[in-house]
């Protein structure tokens, strides 16, 4: 279920970052407290094959993010531990040497289970013994959030496993949300910064539409 327009969960999760630290980050706290957007990516496992060139997107992006108060947080179901022998490994066999922002380490699946993004694609149930046996991975699709300085939800989507990001596309709807916040217009298809926003009225629309 979307939680487009909604508050985030107000949860914690432990999370690990490049120094070895384990900690805990509340990402509805992370927001509202710092007054920052997040962007928030989960992805499905450490060790894959996808994954690292997704979190070495997002590094190399961090400072862009940065420049427009924005927190990039990378999330999936492995431990502190496993998320720190990724970070200690060299990009060219495979690791995320090198990148800096916090990892969350979901590995109880408190907060991926809340959100309705674990690949589970069936269950079945032992009448017998009363176990119920999961179909699928269980583990995230490439789910993204971004995340307000209120803490509400401006932008979900959900890739399957074989499909890689594109960073650029955050950071253009992040710009047009901000355009939005201190605007009051809104965005049409494909906006940019420094293109011709719109007045969310028929005047507007139909303005936009003669020039365009």
């Amino acid at each position: 279920m979307s939680i487009v327009g909604k508050k985030f969960p107000n949860l914690s999760v432990n999370a690990m970052n490049d120094l070895g630290d384990t900690f805990k980050v509340n990402v509805l706290e992370e927001a509202q407290k710092n007054n920052k957007k997040v962007l928030l990516f989960w992805y499905p496992k450490d060790f894959t094959f996808v994954c690292p060139t997704e979190l070495h997107a997002f590094q190399a992006a961090l400072e862009e993010f940065e420049k427009r108060n924005v927190m990039v947080i990378g999330a999936s179901c492995d431990t502190p531990e496993v998320h720190f022998a990724w970070l200690n490994t060299p990009k060219d066999d495979g690791g995320i040497e090198g990148v800096t922002y916090p990892i969350l380490a979901d590995s109880n699946r408190n907060l991926s289970s809340r959100l309705g993004i674990l690949d589970i694609t069936g269950e079945s149930y032992d009448e017998e013994t009363g176990d119920v046996t999961l179909e699928g991975d269980n583990v995230t699709y490439r789910a993204t959030y971004l995340i307000d300085e209120e803490g509400t939800v401006f932008h979900e989507g959900v890739n399957h496993m074989p499909l890689g990001r594109n960073v650029q596309e955050f950071i253009r709807l992040i710009d047009a949300y901000t355009h939005v916040q201190k605007n009051g217009e809104v965005c049409p298809a494909n906006w940019e910064e420094g293109k011709d926003a719109m007045k969310a009225d028929r005047k507007g629309v139909s303005d936009y539409l003669s020039l365009n």
